[in-house]
């Protein structure tokens, strides 16, 4: 090596005797320092992971995608059944990054008890400062699987850790293949053969993969040999006094609600796809806080076992930033250093320090705890090779210091060896960066066992497989009222829409054939717009997609984003239809049925279309506070309201042309405080004796049957959706809804439907005043024009309509209230 590449171990090797020897990679990798540790006295110092040495992000995640890569070649087909997991505290980003390349679940032990969660279980690691492990996974399930157990660590030097690990989980659940992963293999051959014997007492498989591999040579004497060394060295000098601290600016992350913040209760990969498109808008929070005149070294440190999060908060930055050209997953990028992000992490292993270029541990802050550890002797923190030292080069012009809430401590800000207090004196400026730790939601219990979902053909049209409907069979129970008595009762209070249904509509011929030519014409346009939200979802939201439908104008929508994820990418997903009901929310009931079948934010909400976005605010109402992403996903959204979407025009999706005869024939939902009790599913009916006209099959086939053709235009337009760098609603639909509203002096926005969609739906199922059509819409409102005229409605053309059409339910209604002006009725009742 030059000079300017002295090996980091060089120090530790000439005066204590320690000899790395191994693979030309090896010292590429690691270093070596002195730990304060009577049981092991040397440190393996990884130049990749991360923790003790500042490090690009790009070199850090790319080290653990490396591993990943390799061990998706060594699993084969059988990788997409794995779990990773990772060991704290310096291994829980190098696991998830592992987790990454393969794209399955993750969990990493902890030494953090979690008040309400029972440890699955632990395990002990001999050699390190802190030695029990905890493994607290939100849903237990995780690691009883029958796939591949892949467990993740810096280093083996013995196996020891992991030989406790595979016999503790070994007993409680066994399994035939277990892969072994680490940055350097530095067994002996005693230890190898032990690891093999042990494999072969439990009969199992057992694989490694290594970046590189060697051996520590140590003299007998090693322990007291070191012990003199730290005696001589003395304490760590102290800080040089600042003229003034640092200013500290302090940013509370707008982190997704209920994502994991790492890996203690389990990652999965829905997790991971919200993390990374989430992850530019948090770095602009970062960059918004380091302010315009950006330093050329900036220091992203991370919190003890908080290493995955921070990690990719810097890669984020670092791509803001213009200084990511490093390429990700490159190993040989470890020496370039070239980007203005370094990524480094708190720790809880006191290691001696020693300002020379030939010694991994250059310089230490030493601080105390300020997490409140409930189980550990030690109250002492450290931060490595974050003070400059004597070497102004390596100074930081800016450190971001992301903890989680349990760790915003005053600890943390207050006294003079506060971690705060100490970085404001090394460091030109500082961002606390707070995000949430994740809290693991526990069980709901149900007061008797949750109701069985029902399924076609007992329950609807569809075939068993296509949607699991989580309703409550109301066919018996006459429910339907005349349109004009429901729409007086609803709108004089009298009582709520969900109550009651509509008499279902038999179309027409001229209607049936209208809705043949409207299935014709959007059936490619509509393929195109399914595939689209099927392929973002999968981007955003990971492989464990659970799909929701909106009962019931979702529900065809649901089936044919399915379809396309089983068209496009051999996946069978889990499809459920669920009642909700405007000013009364999502069903509860089938939201505990979720949470206990699945896990709650790999659950997406799909509907066919936005309105004005009062379903959208209801959802997000609805799950306020529990672990559901609120997000809402749809076919066309006219009205701006969500992230998630096929294409914001205002476009006939041609099962708006029909009620049950195109939905399985299934009635719209009911909510009735004498047929559904507090346990029950919202109810709805399933009409068979509308089986003659049914169009249900025929529909999904038809826009199923574009999937092949349009593949290539879905692409596109997926791409184009992903390349979006604002997709953030901003709600135009509503107000020009509000604008409606007043100009025909209509008291309620509920009286607005705006869009194709929805004003199909008044025109159907409520008591219609007029439908505003924007000037020179084609053929998309033949059909609303065919049911006007059959409905005495006037269709009133406008410009300036952001919605292809709008349709007025009758305001004020009793039988007959317009004015001579045609304006609305002020009525007393």
């Amino acid at each position: 090596m030059t000079a300017r590449q002295t090996w980091t171990g060089r120090w530790v090797a000439e005066r204590a005797g320690v000899d790395l020897v191994g693979s030309d990679r090896l010292t590429d990798l690691v270093g070596l320092a002195l730990r304060e540790n009577r049981k092991r006295a040397h440190l393996l110092v990884s130049t990749v992971l991360g923790k003790h040495v500042p490090q690009c992000p790009s070199v850090v995640h790319g080290a653990g995608l490396d591993l990943g890569v390799q061990v998706r070649e060594l699993l084969g087909s059988e990788a997409a059944r794995a779990v990773v997991l990772g060991y704290a505290e310096t291994a829980t980003a190098l696991g998830q990054s592992v987790a990454d390349a393969l794209d399955v679940p993750y969990l990493h032990s902890t030494r953090r008890p979690v008040p309400g969660v029972r440890p699955l279980g632990g395990f002990a690691e001999e050699h390190s400062h802190a030695t029990a492990h905890l493994l607290l996974p939100a849903d237990p399930r995780l690691l009883c699987g029958d796939g591949p157990l892949v467990l993740v660590d810096d280093e083996l030097s013995t196996g020891t850790t992991v030989l406790n690990t595979i016999r503790e989980l070994h007993a409680h659940h066994p399994r035939s293949h277990y892969v072994l992963v680490a940055l350097v293999d530095l067994r002996t051959e005693a230890d190898r053969h032990r690891l093999a014997g042990f494999a072969a007492e439990l009969g199992v498989r057992l694989d490694l993969v290594a970046a590189a591999a060697g051996a520590v040579r140590l003299p007998a004497d090693i322990l007291d040999r070191a012990g003199r060394l730290i005696a001589e060295a003395g304490p760590a000098p102290e800080l040089p006094p600042a003229a003034a601290p640092a200013p500290l600016v302090r940013v509370v992350l707008d982190w997704p609600a209920a994502l994991p913040d790492g890996g203690r209760h389990g990652f999965t990969p829905a997790d991971r796809a919200r993390l990374d498109a989430a992850l530019p808008r948090l770095a602009g929070q970062l960059a918004d806080a380091l302010g315009d005149e950006l330093p050329d070294r900036i220091l992203v440190l991370g919190f003890e076992e908080l290493m995955y999060a921070p990690l990719r908060l810097a890669g984020a930055l670092a791509e803001r930033l213009g200084g990511a050209h490093l390429g990700a997953g490159r190993l040989s990028g470890a020496r370039l250093g070239g980007e203005r992000v370094r990524f480094s992490t708190t720790t809880r292993s006191p290691v001696l320090a020693v300002d020379d270029p030939g010694y991994a541990i250059r310089t230490r802050l030493a601080f105390p705890a300020h997490d409140d550890p409930q189980d550990d002797a030690s109250r002492e923190r450290y931060a490595y090779n974050v003070a400059p030292g004597t070497d102004p080069d390596r100074r930081f012009g800016a450190v971001v210091l992301v903890v989680d809430d349990v760790a915003d401590t005053a600890t943390l800000a207050e006294g003079e060896r506060a971690l705060l207090t100490q970085l404001r004196q090394v460091t030109d400026r500082v961002v606390l960066a707070v995000l949430p730790s994740y809290r693991p939601e526990a069980p709901v219990q149900p007061s008797r066992p949750l109701p069985r979902p029902l399924r076609g053909p007992g329950f609807s049209s569809y075939r068993p497989d296509e949607v699991a409907w989580l309703l409550k069979d109301l066919s018996g129970v006459p429910l339907e009222a005349p349109t004009e008595e429901r729409e007086e009762a609803v709108q004089h209070g009298g009582a709520h829409y969900a109550e009651s249904l509509p008499v279902e509509y038999r179309p027409s011929p001229a209607y049936q054939e209208l809705y043949h030519q409207a299935l014709r014409a959007s059936a490619r346009r509509m393929a195109v717009a399914v595939g689209t939200v099927a392929e973002t979802l999968l981007r955003e939201r990971g492989r464990g997609l659970v799909l929701a439908s909106l009962a019931r104008a979702g529900t065809p929508v649901g089936i044919l984003v399915r379809r396309w994820l089983a068209f496009a990418h051999g996946l069978d997903v889990p499809h459920y239809a669920v009642s909700i009901v405007r000013g009364r929310g999502l069903d509860p009931v089938a939201l505990r049925y979720l949470a206990t079948h699945h896990h709650a934010p790999d659950v997406v909400f799909v509907d066919g279309w936005t309105g004005k976005g009062a379903i959208t605010r209801e959802l997000a109402a609805a799950l306020t506070g529990t672990p559901f992403d609120p997000g809402l996903a749809v076919l066309a959204d006219p009205g701006r309201c969500v992230r998630t979407y096929g294409t914001r025009d205002d476009f006939l999706i041609p099962s708006a042309c029909l009620n049950s005869t195109v939905s399985g024939l299934v009635s719209r939902t009911v909510l009735r405080e004498d047929l559904i009790g507090p346990d029950d599913f919202h109810g709805a009916k399933h009409y068979t004796e509308l089986a003659d006209g049914d169009v249900s099959a025929a529909f999904l086939d038809t826009v199923a049957g574009h999937f092949a053709a349009v593949r290539d235009g879905v692409a596109l337009a997926a791409g184009r959706l992903a390349a979006d760098p604002d997709r953030t609603p901003d709600w135009a639909g509503w107000a020009a809804v509000e604008r409606i509203a007043d100009e025909y002096g209509i008291g309620s926005v509920n009286l607005v439907k705006p869009g194709v969609g929805e004003t199909t739906r008044v025109l159907l199922r409520r008591v219609p005043w007029r439908v505003l059509a924007r000037r020179g819409a084609g053929a998309d409102l033949d059909h609303v024009r065919l049911l006007a005229a059959q409905r005495g409605v006037p269709v009133e053309e406008v410009d300036d309509l952001p919605y292809t059409c709008v349709g007025l339910i009758h305001p004020r209604f009793s039988r007959g209230a317009t004015g001579a002006s045609g304006k609305a009725v002020e009525e007393k009742f």
